[in-house]
């Protein structure tokens, strides 16, 4: 990683860490990704863009395997998401071979564009959803 791209991941994520996903996590509609913390065994929960397509949620990860969600779901790809105020459980996966590019044309205009300006290392996330009704 060069210096720059390290530099931009540090400004990003210390940005988002203590001034942006505070503020969103408290947002009732907005998309949350709750994965379980790798060291401490608790909920983490971070605010995401993407979109279900069926009974699956996709997302792209502007930092690839810097993003401490991506290092969560490598441990336990067990997450839940928060979609439209409602919870769903499901497996998450990471999809290498995905070309992240194409999939950001696909998912909702705004969070393409910030992931696109901010992201270093793109990594595509699914989610498979269990059947059933999420809950509120």
């Amino acid at each position: 990683m060069s210096r720059i791209d390290d530099l931009r991941f540090r400004v990003a994520t210390t940005f988002q860490r203590h001034v942006l996903n505070p503020v969103l996590r408290r947002v009732p509609l907005q998309t949350l990704l709750e994965t379980t913390g790798r060291v401490s065994g608790l909920p983490r929960r971070t605010p995401v863009g993407g979109r279900r397509v069926g009974d699956s949620f996709w997302l792209v990860s502007e930092f690839g395997d810097r993003s401490q969600y991506v290092r969560n779901i490598r441990v336990d790809p067990k997450v839940r998401v928060r979609l439209g105020g409602r919870w769903y459980e499901g497996t998450a996966h990471l999809v290498p071979d995905d070309d992240p590019q194409a999939r950001l044309r696909a998912l909702p205009r705004m969070n393409s564009s910030a992931v696109r300006a901010i992201g270093t290392n793109l990594l595509t996330v699914r989610v498979d959803l269990e059947q059933g009704e999420g809950r509120a």
